[in-house]
């Protein structure tokens, strides 16, 4: 029995959105239902591809309308509940991209027992009690008043985007310029209480077996997700069961108009179970975020105060570490090297970042050298989380620099991969004791699906570019076999910085993966990680 698929679009669009797949779908044998949910301007869907005609234009419809009329679209095929159309032997695959994912998961959760497969299309897997605005890009969306959410207030829509305005919701790449007009003449208004309302799963939903398809040139790719369930998150615990799968799709976020034949491809692979399936914490060997820091590092106490930790170097220099002469005789204030996790991680997750071999091994290393290594654990648990751990990162700095045994006017501040936006304000407006910044495999501008405005704070781009003064000396240690959405950052930083003839020293690791792991040469990481210390201490003495 072939599959049928019911396509639920996502945002501001309707079943139109669809064509291209669902006309390849159906050249390949399976049955297409394309549902265009209630809203103002949109007319309710029929049996194909296109939408009846008919009015819909309720700015009152809320989650729950979309949850009925994706169950009525699987009762259209299967029969109504309790009626004698059972499932004939038919094998529903609900498909819901972006928004659209939440009331496929509401239907699917009252409908289990017809839904062979969910596929989420460049969407995240909702949780129960979690309304849709959660999972909106756009953080000046995110930020609609509290209390409004909280009341489950239904009234008001959320306008469309211009059609220069897509990128906030998500990357246009691959999307031609004929599909952009069209998206954009289509695209109709989203009643707000589809996003504030919370969505009630009971449970039943979670022994259907469910395909993620990542849209990589968004943002997201499944060594990136792999990486977010080896932090240990217990949400994402789900993701690692023998019914999860998932594909790549090298594009932005609306593959089915950019790439509507592979996303066709894609789906009827994801209907007959294909697709790569992830591994749980630590069942493929250590995480890269707990693989040993490469190089030999001394045994020194660790001082704990609040979320800082301080590694200071043993009284009378160091010499022997690694056959570095270091500070031989020196016992007075020190400079010191702040190092900062990436993220976002999970709160909670165990170990801690300061705990991470990679984060106290650098600090640790530091030390030997000299130097007082000090990490920092900032609450980045959410891409929207960036202002608060600024914040934390620059209290902890304070701390630091007001400690008597560091030399507060020599600090060099270390971020490393999703930690790299913090770096901007420490460019926008560096103190005159800042020495020397570095950065370890880092996102140095932010990604498409992190929803983040045009003038985001938060883009060490531009703020690079932007800067009317000469900015500190920078030390950026490059990994070869970089995601080419986090590459396509980095090359944008040093093109900033080759305008404004900035010093910084590249170090790079050829065959280096991001973050580091057991399968990375570990002579060429032992190499790198030691000149890019030695390359932020020169500049602290400097």
């Amino acid at each position: 029995m072939e599959p049928v698929f019911i396509l639920v679009p996502g945002m501001f669009t309707d079943a139109h959105v669809w064509e291209g797949t669902a006309r390849r779908l159906t050249a390949a044998g399976a049955q297409v239902r394309a549902v265009t949910l209630a809203g103002p301007g949109r007319p309710r869907a029929g049996d194909g591809p296109e939408p009846d005609a008919g009015a819909h234009a309720e700015a009152e419809a809320d989650l729950e309308t979309h949850i009925e009329e994706v169950c009525a679209a699987i009762d259209a095929v299967t029969g109504a509940p309790g009626g004698t159309g059972g499932t004939g032997g038919t094998g529903i695959v609900l498909v819901g991209h972006d928004y659209g994912v939440h009331p496929v998961l509401g239907a699917a959760d009252r409908r289990a027992e017809r839904v062979a497969r969910i596929v989420c299309v460049d969407a995240g897997l909702p949780q129960d009690g979690v309304p849709p605005l959660a999972a909106v890009p756009d953080q000046s969306v995110r930020a609609l008043p509290a209390e409004e959410a909280a009341s489950g207030t239904t009234a008001g829509v959320l306008p469309p985007p211009g059609r220069e305005e897509w990128t906030r919701w998500g990357s246009t790449a691959g999307v031609s310029e004929e599909a952009l007009d069209r998206l954009t003449a289509r695209a109709a208004p989203q009643p707000l209480g589809t996003l504030l309302r919370p969505l009630r799963l009971s449970g039943a939903a979670a022994a259907v077996p469910t395909t993620g398809v990542l849209c990589t040139a968004n943002g997201v790719g499944i060594d990136m997700v792999q990486r977010l369930v080896d932090l240990g998150d217990p949400a994402l615990r789900a993701l690692t069961g023998p019914g999860v799968t998932f594909f790549e799709l090298p594009t932005g976020h609306w593959p089915m108009l950019s790439c509507p034949e592979d996303l066709a491809g894609v789906l009827l692979r994801a209907a007959a179970g294909e697709g790569h399936r992830l591994t749980p914490p630590g069942a493929s060997g250590t995480p890269a975020h707990l693989h040993p820091f490469p190089l030999p590092v001394p045994e020194l106490p660790r001082e704990r105060r609040g979320n800082v930790d301080f590694y200071f170097p043993r009284p009378g220099g160091t010499k022997g570490i690694e056959g570095a002469e270091g500070a031989e005789g020196v016992d007075g204030p020190r400079p010191a090297v702040v190092f900062v996790h990436g993220g976002p991680v999970p709160a909670g997750a165990e170990p801690s970042p300061r705990d991470w071999p990679v984060l106290a091994g650098h600090a640790r290393y530091a030390a030997g050298q000299g130097a007082v290594g000090v990490t920092v654990e900032h609450r980045l648990h959410d891409v929207a989380d960036y202002p608060r751990a600024a914040g934390d990162v620059a209290a902890a700095v304070d701390l630091v620099r007001a400690d008597p045994r560091v030399d507060g006017d020599r600090i060099a501040l270390w971020f490393f991969s999703g930690g790299g936006p913090l770096l901007a304000d420490w460019l926008a407006k560096p103190p005159a004791w800042l020495r020397c910044l570095a950065a370890a495999y880092p996102v140095l501008a932010p990604l498409p699906n992190w929803g983040m405005s045009a003038d985001s704070r938060f883009h060490p781009v531009r703020a690079l570019a932007d800067a009317g003064h000469t900015p500190p000396p920078l030390v950026l240690l490059r990994v070869g076999l970089e995601s080419p959405e986090i590459a396509a950052t980095v090359s944008g930083f040093l093109a900033a910085a080759g305008e404004r003839e900035a010093e910084v020293r590249v170090v790079d690791v050829p065959h280096g993966h991001h973050g580091g792991g057991p399968g990375d040469p570990e002579e060429e990481w032992r190499g790198a990680v030691r000149e890019a210390v030695r390359a932020v201490l020169d500049r602290l003495d400097a």
